[in-house]
Order: C-alpha cells, then structure tokens, then sequence
C-alpha cells in the first residue's frame, strides 16, 4: 500500500507503536540507521511486537542505502518546517512518508531534497514545537489510507 521511513528512531516505545500501526493499515516500515535502541529492546516488543509483522519491517544501514535499495518514486518528508498541509496533498499507492528522529526531525539538506510539493506538516496551535511522533505517522498514514479508500 505505502511506506512509512523513521530516520534514526530514537525511542522503542515510538517505534513500537508504529510497528503496531503499520500492521494495522498494511504499511511496510523502513527504519535508517543508526537506531536509539536495538531491535529487541524490551520497550519495542511491548509496543508493538504482539501485531507486528517483522517480515513487513526493511532496517537500512544509513539514509544512501535506503534510497539505492527503495528508489522511492514519491517521497513525502514530514517537518514542523513545512508549510503545506498533509491533508493538501493527493497520495498514490507506493508513496513513501519519511519521518524524523523524535528530538531534532528530519536534516534540512534531506527535508529540501524532494519538491517542495512533497514536503509536508501538520498544522499545530501557535508556540507550539511538535507532535509525538507516533501520533503524527498515525495521522498521516490513516490520511493516506483514506484517500486510497481504506
């Protein structure tokens, strides 16, 4: 259906959830290296293990791997330095949504590699910094699968 990308996840729990929510909506999941955890961590299993499918799980060794092994055709990136909205956007099956480490997002020379169309967010009330990442990839993800009819 479509691709969720955590670039250097930093907290199992997070990771764990999305695991969960992946299985849940038919996503594949790529994590980029270097993880904040190892993949058994305790904290992950308990997230998320019960519903994930590990075989739907892809971890690349650094951002250039993921890029040579999945070519993504559309790659949306997430950040709070976006202006267009992620319900603004039309998806397709086979998109790919690249999130950022929860403490410092995605890197500005990976955000503004792709068009400035495919560059997203989500709209927060003023002052405020950011969502929990978990949250976000379920808004997304269940937009994506929205627009793709469920």
């Amino acid at each position: 259906m479509f691709n969720i990308v955590l670039y250097e996840p930093e907290i199992a729990p997070n990771t764990g959830n999305i695991i969960r929510l992946c299985s849940n909506v038919g996503a594949k999941l790529h994590l980029i290296e270097p993880l904040g955890f190892v993949p058994d961590d305790k904290k992950l299993r308990r997230a998320g293990l019960d519903y994930s499918d590990w075989d739907a799980i892809t971890i690349h060794k650094n951002y250039d791997d993921f890029l040579s092994l999945e070519s993504p055709t559309r790659l949306f990136t997430l950040s709070t330095h976006s202006t267009k909205f992620y319900s603004e956007a039309n998806y397709k099956k086979g998109d790919y949504f690249l999130f950022g480490p929860e403490t410092r997002g995605l890197p500005i020379k990976i955000r503004e590699s792709v068009p400035a169309d495919f560059q997203i967010t989500l709209p927060m009330a003023p002052n405020n910094r950011s969502l929990n990442l978990s949250n976000t990839v379920a808004i997304v993800a269940y937009e994506a699968w929205r627009q793709l009819g469920f």
